[in-house]
C-alpha cells in the first residue's frame, strides 16, 4: 500500500526524533525498530530513488539526484550500476515486494555489460549516459561491485556464463590489487611501501558475495580466510586500540601523515564483515575481533563536542591533512549501525546497543530529509547540512538503503542462532 503523504511525513518525523529509549537489547524494541527500518527502506528510501533514477532511453541508473530526487547530472557512474543492481537483485530474491525490482536491475546489468568493459578487461568508472566511457581509475572497485551483481543475477536466473563472469571479475580483483607481476599502474613510487585496507576489505565481502549467491566455498573460503588475516594482521592493532588505514607491508605502522590518518568508516565496514563470517563459521575469535573494532573506531571516532562520527582521525592526535576530516558522511553511519547491531546481536554485550542507539539517533536525527526523503550524504561537524543533493557518482542508493534492510533482517532473528557463539 502507497503511504499518503501524512504517513510519509509522520514516518520521517518519526525516525529523525530517534529511538525514544527503545533499544537494541530488548527484544520487543528490537520487533519496534525492525519494523521502522522496514518502513524507511520501503516508504521513503527506495522510492526516492527509483524509478527517478532510471534512465528509460539508454538504460542503467542515474546517480546523481539533487535534493527532490531529480536527476542533475546524466553521467553514469560505474560502482552505481553494480552496487544498485546487486541492491535490488537482493531485495528480489529475500524481500519479494516489488515486481519491478528484477527488472530495474536487470536494465543497470545490461547497460554495465555492454558499455562498462575496456577491451583489456577492465571496468570504466565512469559512462556518459548513451554509454561511451570518459573516465577510468587505476584501482578495480567497479569490478568488484559488478561481481556481487553478476552473482546474485546467476543465482536467480541459472545463468552459468554470469556466475563465471562474477567469479572471473574477484580472480582480477584480487590479482591487480595484490600480485607483485599485475600490471596495474601503481599509485606511489616504491621507495617507501604501503598497502592499504580498502582492497582487502572489498576483497573479503565481495568473496562473501559470491558465496552466498553461488556456494563455491571450497573455492572462496580460502580467499575469505587470507584477507581476514591479513587484516588482523597488517592493520588491527591492538595496542594502540585501532584499526589503520595504510600500513606497511610487514603490518608496521608509516610515521607519516598516510600511517597516521586512520578512517573510521572504512574500519567499522570492515569489521562487520568479520563478524559476519565469525558467526556464518563458527569462529567466535572473528566475532569478538570485529566487536573490537567497531568499539575501538567508534570511540576515536565519536565527536564529543557535536556528536557523529568524524570522516577522518588521527593515530597520535597529530593534525589531519584531509580538509574534510572533521565533516559527518552519511555512509560510516550506515555501516555502524549495521556493525553495533551485529556486536550486539552476536555478543549479547549491552555496550554495543548503546552505540547503536545513539548513532541512530544522531544520524536520523541529522541525515534524514524530513521533506523530500532519503539521507543527505554530507553535513558540517555541526551536523548542518553541506550539501543538499542526496546523489552523486560516489552516494547512490547502496549504503543507506543496505543498512536498513541488514538491520532490519538482523533484528528479526536472522542472528539468533549465533548469539552462542560468543
Amino acid at each position: 500500500m502507497t503511504p499518503t503523504p501524512d504517513n510519509l511525513l509522520n514516518l520521517r518525523k518519526e525516525a529523525q526524533r530517534g529511538l525514544g529509549g527503545k533499544s537494541i537489547q530488548h527484544r520487543a524494541d528490537r520487533a519496534s525498530i525492525a519494523r521502522l527500518y522496514e518502513r524507511l527502506l520501503l516508504e521513503d528510501c527506495l522510492p526516492f530513488w527509483f524509478p527517478a533514477c532510471l534512465d528509460n532511453t539508454f538504460g542503467g541508473f542515474f546517480s546523481c539526484l539533487d535534493q527532490q530526487g531529480n536527476p542533475y547530472e546524466s553521467d553514469k557512474s560505474l560502482w552505481a550500476q553494480g552496487r544498485m543492481s546487486w541492491l535490488l537483485l537482493r531485495l528480489h530474491q529475500v524481500w519479494k515486494r516489488d515486481s519491478r525490482w528484477f527488472d530495474w536491475a536487470e536494465s543497470g546489468l545490461s547497460f554495465m555489460s555492454d558499455h562498462g568493459f575496456d577491451q583489456d578487461g577492465r571496468m570504466f568508472f565512469l559512462l556518459n549516459k548513451e554509454g561511451q566511457a570518459l573516465r577510468k581509475r587505476r584501482y578495480a572497485y567497479s569490478e568488484a561491485f559488478a561481481a556481487i551483481a553478476y552473482a546474485r543475477y546467476a543465482q536467480l536466473t541459472g545463468q552459468v556464463d554470469m556466475a563465471k563472469k562474477a567469479e572471473k571479475l574477484l580472480r582480477h580483483f584480487i590479482h591487480w590489487n595484490f600480485d607483485p607481476d599485475s600490471q596495474m599502474e601503481p599509485k606511489e613510487t616504491s621507495t617507501r611501501p604501503l598497502i592499504a585496507l580498502g582492497p582487502y576489505m572489498i576483497a573479503l565481502v565481495t568473496a562473501q558475495e559470491l558465496r552466498a549467491a553461488l556456494g563455491m566455498s571450497d573455492t572462496l573460503n580460502p580467499i575469505i580466510d587470507r584477507m581476514i588475516e591479513k587484516i588482523l594482521t597488517c592493520f588491527v592493532r591492538p595496542e594502540e586500540a585501532c584499526v589503520l588505514e595504510i600500513a606497511t607491508p610487514e603490518g608496521h605502522i608509516s610515521p607519516h601523515i598516510e600511517g597516521r590518518t586512520l578512517n573510521p568508516g572504512h574500519a567499522i565496514e570492515a569489521a562487520w564483515f568479520i563478524m559476519q563470517e565469525g558467526a556464518v563459521r563458527r569462529q567466535s575469535e572473528w566475532i569478538q575481533t570485529g566487536a573490537q573494532m567497531l568499539q575501538w573506531m567508534w570511540d576515536r571516532a565519536w565527536d564529543q563536542d557535536h556528536g557523529g562520527l568524524l570522516y577522518f582521525t588521527s593515530l597520535d592526535g597529530s593534525p589531519v591533512q584531509e580538509y574534510w576530516h572533521d565533516m559527518k558522511f552519511w555512509w560510516p553511519h550506515s555501516e555502524t549501525l549495521i556493525a553495533s547491531t551485529y556486536a550486539h546481536l552476536l555478543t549479547q554485550d549491552p555496550k554495543y546497543a548503546d552505540i547503536h542507539q545513539k548513532t541512530h539517533d544522531w544520524a536520523f536525527g541529522h541525515f534524514q530529509d524530513v521533506d523530500h526523503g532519503e539521507w543527505f550524504g554530507y553535513l558540517r561537524r555541526d551536523g548542518t547540512v553541506s550539501n543538499p543533493a542526496k546523489g552523486n557518482l560516489w552516494k547512490s542508493a547502496f549504503h543507506h538503503p543496505r543498512s536498513l534492510m541488514l538491520c532490519c533482517e538482523i533484528l528479526r532473528g536472522d542472528m539468533n542462532q549465533c548469539s552462542s557463539l560468543a
